[in-house]
């Protein structure tokens, strides 16, 4: 390829990379709040939350992409230019899948520890905050690196919109080489790598995480010096009396 065709595929990575980072920021807040608010006690809330998440968890992400850039504008009078369009559609359509990852993995906290949150006297908050969250965010880390690969390849869905990611790069390099095999394989390859890297950094975020907690991390690893020190919750009882 020559040096100008390169540049597009570049400008196509740093497309993908862009949005990739902007919708999982957007993901991860809807899958957090969404997530919460079907462990809430009040049913109207908990409905609310499961309404939405069955409803984009249940559609298309390519539909929703159509749905924001070309069916809403015109029903509103506003357009997005296509980089928040396709981060709207997918940050929402993922985390309503991330929302059940934060669910399941709240529920999924021995209730003993809840309960010793209530004998404390905590209010809501600071069992969520101090003994619900500090032990469920490790066990959501593992299903939380498959749910961002698979954000990464719904990236090219945005290729619909004319957006020039990587997929729409690629492609345009196809048409002037007429040379899929070689192309593809490029594009098949760097997400691949992409994909790679993301798994690494997720894996080394969940051995840290595990370790603060004084588990083992899987696949090996040692756990840290004991700390004299109290753990938050303990630390929070301390300040209250």
């Amino acid at each position: 390829m020559t040096s100008g065709l390169w540049e597009l595929v570049l400008k196509g990575i740093w497309v993908t990379v862009q949005l990739l980072v902007f919708s999982a920021a957007l993901a991860a807040v809807v899958s957090f709040v969404v997530g919460i608010a079907r462990t809430h006690r009040l049913w109207i809330v908990r409905f609310l939350a499961g309404f939405y998440t069955e409803v984009f968890r249940g559609t298309s992400a390519l539909i929703m992409i159509f749905w924001v850039f070309f069916v809403l504008p015109p029903a509103f009078g506003w357009q997005l230019v296509p980089m928040w369009a396709g981060t709207l559609a997918l940050g929402l359509t993922y985390g309503a899948y991330g929302s059940e990852i934060v669910r399941g993995a709240l529920n999924s906290v021995d209730p003993a520890q809840r309960e010793g949150g209530i004998a404390l006297s905590f209010t809501p908050w600071q069992r969520l905050r101090l003994i619900l969250l500090p032990q469920a965010v490790p066990e959501m880390i593992p299903p939380f690196s498959n749910l961002l690969i698979e954000l990464l390849k719904g990236t090219a869905l945005v290729s619909v919109m004319g957006m020039g990611d990587l997929a729409f790069s690629g492609n345009l390099v196809r048409l002037a080489l007429q040379e899929s095999a070689e192309i593809y394989t490029y594009i098949l390859l760097i997400y691949f790598v992409i994909a790679f890297l993301l798994t690494r950094v997720m894996r080394g975020l969940e051995k840290k995480l595990k370790a603060g907690l004084g588990r083992v991390p899987e696949g090996g690893g040692k756990l840290p010096a004991p700390r004299p020190e109290t753990t938050a919750v303990g630390a929070e009882a301390a300040g209250g009396r």
